[in-house]
């Protein structure tokens, strides 16, 4: 008959007793009818823990063998777009059969957790070249220099909003319900593409952009907004006007017509969206446009021009006087991705 836990705990609460009254492993072993190991065994436990009662126990073994642990440690930082399912594999190969979900909370445990990857420009050696003297050249210009520059860009605002994965909660056979799906439409229910500008003191004009872009209708754009933008905003006339690479900013006629105009670009590395405020003003846009729910394009090109113009000063001037910590963070990646 298998002896009771109160049995058991009476019997290793008398070794103590004996134990403690001067006896050795031997006698007490004789007294009370048990191997010496056993009573070994519960002294030291009684010395280790204070006690002699179960402790909780950890559970069922492990399956991953410390050197399992290292080769999925390796594997996954060398390539984190590996699956769990091919680390999986992987261990199979050494003969360690584990399900796949154990082997994300191991890695976890390491600190390797899945996530959605960022998406940020693809960036060549001169690319990346070009951005870290970039932010070399400017890192030490004086705060002015930042203050009297007219950032701009052009957006596509969408009106329903940017697709997005995310997770939902939902109970099986519970798919298709109305709250568990995302409405599409047909070619994105349409878009707009607008052009705007800001410096420190606040938001200029936003343009609606109608059509295909070219060098000839971009440099419009610029002839009816920028001067407006500058007067508006009260730049110096040392101001400058930042925009990006792209081929009909840079082209012959473009160079030569801002030429003519006396309007002084900032010389700009190309695929550098983080090195440009406007940005984040983007996603402010964005964000409280689909917020507003707009019906269609009419309604969407209302709601943007609304919008930014709402947008307040003191934002404006916080993206503009923080603008150094974007220079060393792109110093700090050698010229590689940043967090902005």
């Amino acid at each position: 008959m298998p002896r009771s836990k109160e049995f058991q705990e009476q019997m290793r609460t008398k070794v103590i007793e004996i134990y403690q009254s001067g006896k050795g492993y031997k006698a007490i072993s004789k007294a009370l009818g048990l191997q010496r190991t056993t009573v070994r065994a519960i002294i030291h436990k009684w010395q280790k823990h204070g006690t002699v009662v179960n402790l909780p126990r950890s559970g069922r073994p492990t399956k991953i063998t410390p050197r399992a642990q290292r080769q999925l440690i390796r594997e996954a930082t060398k390539d984190p777009r590996t699956t769990s399912k091919e680390l999986q594999a992987s261990l199979a190969s050494i003969k360690v059969s584990v399900h796949d979900s154990t082997i994300r909370k191991r890695l976890g445990k390491n600190g390797l957790h899945g996530r959605f990857p960022r998406r940020k420009p693809l960036l060549s050696k001169k690319n990346i070249k070009a951005r870290l003297n970039f932010a070399k050249k400017h890192l030490n210009d004086c705060q002015d220099f930042w203050e009297n520059t007219l950032w701009t860009d052009e957006t596509k605002v969408e009106l329903f909003g940017r697709r997005v994965s995310r997770y939902i909660w939902r109970k099986s056979n519970t798919a298709f319900q109305k709250k568990n799906i995302i409405p599409t439409v047909k070619c994105g229910g349409g878009s707009v593409m607008v052009w705007g500008c800001f410096a420190a003191s606040g938001p200029g004009r936003l343009a609606v952009i109608d059509g295909t872009v070219n060098s000839t209708v971009y440099q419009k754009i610029p002839k009816e907004n920028v001067r407006p933008s500058v007067c508006q905003l009260k730049l110096k006339r040392s101001w400058v006007l930042q925009q990006d690479n792209d081929p009909k900013h840079t082209s012959k006629s473009t160079s030569e017509w801002l030429k003519k105009n006396k309007m002084k670009t900032l010389e700009w590395p190309s695929q550098s969206p983080d090195l440009n405020p406007i940005e984040m003003l983007w996603h402010d846009l964005k964000k409280v446009i689909h917020a507003r729910k707009p019906s269609n394009k009419a309604e969407l090109q209302q709601f943007c021009k609304d919008e930014w113009a709402k947008i307040p000063p003191e934002r404006c001037k916080r993206l503009v006087a923080s603008y150094r910590k974007r220079l060393i963070a792109v110093i700090a990646a050698k010229g590689g991705p940043t967090s902005y």
